[in-house]
């Protein structure tokens, strides 16, 4: 695999984005600190604000990103190779605290198909180019130009039924309601460099690149973020009701490197245009695989999705994350003909686009990696213990 070079993971306007993230710190501190990025260095300002999700909430959280008096921590470059290295302390955590952690599943048409292969394969990846080939003779695999909700999306529908052929997939792709659930815990998340963890059941697997919002209490949107949204193809495919088994593990969740807070130079209209580049490297065989999501073609808009997530019929007090959904559904072989992508141990994912840099993580087994054992209430304690709780 090729190094990576870390300058290549920072937003290619690096001088004008206003970046703002979380490490991990060590002695004497032992414990997570906010940071901000300026004219390339990492400053601490957690003594101004200690919380994510309170920096968020701020109306003037920009003016608190640009100009705040902070610690300086060094480069932040170095920070970025630090953190390649998982035994490394001092690291990169994921940009995000206390938010709960939601997600958007089937808003591209790529990804509605693959979700129906899964259903009908019952998580059995032999049968899905046999699947995938009859199904896309019937209903084709472009319905990126079917609107979610429409009156031909319901006569779709109806068609579909009356073939057999409806999914449980189909109505959250293109009926009224979006599919939205948690992907993890707050506190859970891995950042840059940690490993991604595949629960060691799994057998058919993927990454699923995807732009992650940062969405405060009151409702807006305040910035963005790349993610990481393992999914477990096998188990979900048996039975969707296995959805919390195959998307929620330890270390199934990676976002970062930073969250870059929207304002004159970027905002929502710059992730509707994103291309959200993804590349796999396989340690243990040499394989390389590439793709690329356009956010240009997912079905819903991401307000939309916001609205979806949370209203007057659920508030979020602490904010949240909600990852989009991603077009990305490898089905590349990988070893055995007609067997499909899966991942293998030590594979290398770096999700990527310009505006907000690039995600790498290995992937691991989850019960091979350390432990989730920083929660919340651990967060406050650390706070508390460093005099940083207002």
């Amino acid at each position: 695999m090729q190094r990576i070079d870390s300058r290549t993971c920072l937003p290619d306007d690096l001088s004008r984005a206003v970046l703002v993230g979380r490490v991990w710190r060590g002695a004497p501190h032992h414990g997570p600190a906010l940071v901000v990025v300026r004219d390339g260095q990492l400053y601490d300002i957690t003594r101004s604000v200690a919380l994510m999700a309170d920096l968020l909430d701020r109306d003037d959280r920009l003016e608190l990103a640009r100009h705040t008096p902070g610690e300086a921590l060094g480069p932040v470059e170095t920070w970025l190779e630090r953190s390649l290295d998982p035994q490394a302390e001092e690291r990169l955590l994921a940009p995000c605290d206390v938010q709960a952690i939601k997600a958007c599943g089937v808003t591209f048409a790529v990804s509605l198909l693959e979700r129906v292969i899964e259903e009908q394969a019952a998580g059995d990846a032999g049968k899905a180019q046999e699947i995938r080939t009859t199904l896309q003779a019937l209903i084709g695999d472009d319905l990126s130009r079917i609107r979610p909700g429409s009156a031909e999306a319901e006569a779709l529908r109806e068609e579909l039924s009356g073939r057999g052929a409806w999914s449980q997939y189909m109505e959250v792709g293109i009926g009224p309601d979006a599919e939205v659930f948690s992907k993890a815990q707050p506190m859970s998340a891995v950042g840059f460099g940690s490993y991604v963890g595949l629960h060691p059941q799994s057998r058919w697997n993927n990454p699923e690149p995807e732009i992650v919002l940062a969405v405060n209490a009151l409702r807006q949107v305040v910035g963005a973020s790349l993610g990481n949204d393992v999914n477990l193809r096998d188990i979900e495919g048996r039975s969707a009701l296995l959805l919390g088994k195959a998307k929620d593990n330890n270390g199934s969740c990676a976002i970062g490197p930073f969250i870059r807070l929207f304002d004159e130079h970027f905002d929502l209209d710059d992730v509707r245009r994103c291309e959200v580049a993804l590349l796999i490297e396989g340690a243990a065989d040499g394989f390389r695989l590439e793709g690329r999501s356009n956010m240009g073609e997912i079905s819903r808009d991401p307000l939309e999705l916001v609205e979806q997530t949370s209203g007057a019929h659920h508030q979020y007090p602490d904010g949240f994350m909600l990852f989009l959904g991603t077009m990305f559904s490898p089905i590349q072989d990988r070893g055995e003909a007609r067997s499909g992508f899966t991942h293998y141990l030590d594979d290398r994912v770096r999700i990527a686009t310009p505006t907000l840099g690039a995600l790498v993580n290995e992937v691991r087994h989850s019960t091979a990696i350390p432990p989730w054992d920083f929660g919340v209430r651990a967060l406050y304690r650390s706070l508390g213990y460093r005099g940083l709780l207002g």
